[in-house]
């Protein structure tokens, strides 16, 4: 079973995967951690704010990783925010069908009344380093993502009561 995990900054995809790898004893692949390693191996001029570009150039590499590991009936979960929106025109059956899909989301409600506790939380998994997050561009990142599954027939899992029913119920 391969399970791709994504969603805007801060959302708690890292807590999420981190989870699933606990329960399930199931590898993860962060989207962020092989970014990080082509940008810093100087692989890539692209940037850590090249969210779209590095959107193209990573999930070709993940495509291809998540096929390889259906095709060696291997689990694996796939955890970041460059998951194109078509993701699945990329897949025939026989993978679709050891494909699970996560897209977690905020409401702009949730963000307003919780937008202290979510920056508390940010390094629960990861440290960050200089994060510039502001309430409105957490606000415009999940509108965005949250618009562009939808429009792609996806389910996106919202985030708008109690952040820990929402992960358990995403575990079971």
């Amino acid at each position: 079973m391969i399970i791709i995990i994504t969603g805007a900054s801060h959302v708690g995809k890292t807590v999420l995967s981190q989870r699933m790898l606990e329960k399930y004893k199931y590898p993860y692949l962060s989207l962020d951690h092989l970014k990080m390693g082509l940008i810093r191996s100087g692989n890539t001029e692209l940037t850590p704010e090249d969210d779209d570009k590095l959107t193209e150039y990573l999930w070709p590499i993940t495509r291809e990783m998540i096929k390889t590991a259906i095709e060696n009936e291997q689990n694996l979960i796939v955890e970041g925010c460059y998951v194109p929106y078509d993701w699945r025109s990329d897949f025939d059956d026989r993978y679709l069908g050891s494909i699970r899909f996560i897209c977690l989301a905020m409401s702009d409600e949730y963000i307003d009344s919780h937008f202290e506790a979510i920056r508390s939380h940010e390094s629960d998994i990861e440290t960050r380093f200089d994060d510039s997050c502001t309430i409105e561009q957490m606000k415009i990142d999940n509108r965005k993502m949250t618009e562009g599954f939808r429009n792609s027939g996806e389910h996106v899992t919202m985030i708008t009561g109690n952040y820990e029913d929402t992960i358990k119920g995403l575990l079971d």
